[in-house]
């Protein structure tokens, strides 16, 4: 089970991740979200966490020649789109990237088949907000895609529900931010919740 802590904003918290035993770490660059990190902070934690966990850069709306520089300027393993970047969009990055796709219907679903790569992290869709929003997928709509894909399950995931989540879905990775949290800050995480969400995250794959 592939295990991606999100929305980190401080060195101290890639460190949390790192010593629960999660794969990868997810720095924001998305200005309208309160997870969202500047370069300068950005750099410090890359340079702190490379070669010691995947860095994945959280991106929207970004033109492509913006997203191959910041990628490179950062020395990110991936990108992960978020916005309304079309399946041409997402083909140009690969294979150091992935879409995110937010599925609230069927139609969704369908949408998401056009993207390529080999992962695709699904999250819930909640009008006027591109994720975080603690809101959950159901995995009705969803378990067919992780049949097909390397599937990465986001949305209202907790250390208290991830098991039931991964087990009505099978997903080949999960992805958190609001539900490791220190108290409702969007800004800083739980070195208890991270390593509780980790262990429980794997449980039901070591089944």
């Amino acid at each position: 089970m592939w295990v991606k802590i999100c929305g980190i904003t401080r060195p101290e918290d890639a460190e949390h991740a790192i010593a629960a035993g999660a794969d990868a770490i997810g720095l924001n660059f998305v200005a309208s979200s309160p997870r969202a990190v500047d370069r300068v902070s950005a750099r410090a934690i890359a340079e702190l966490a490379r070669g010691r966990i995947e860095l994945v850069g959280v991106i929207a709306e970004l033109q492509l020649d913006e997203a191959r520089a910041l990628r490179a300027e950062l020395e990110l393993d991936c990108l992960q789109l978020h916005g309304s970047e079309t399946p041409a969009f997402l083909a140009a990055l690969l294979p150091r990237a992935f879409k995110a796709v937010r599925i609230g219907g069927p139609e969704d679903v369908a949408a998401a088949e056009a993207f390529a790569g080999e992962r695709l992290l699904v999250d819930a869709k909640v009008e006027g907000q591109l994720g975080g929003t603690g809101a959950r997928v159901d995995p009705e709509l969803v378990r067919g895609l992780a049949e097909r894909r390397r599937l990465v399950l986001a949305g209202g995931l907790r250390p208290d529900n991830v098991a039931t989540l991964v087990g009505a879905v099978r997903p080949w990775g999960v992805d958190v931010a609001s539900g490791v949290e220190q108290a409702g800050d969007p800004r800083k995480k739980s070195a208890e919740r991270v390593q509780a969400f980790v262990r429980a995250a794997r449980g039901p794959s070591l089944i």
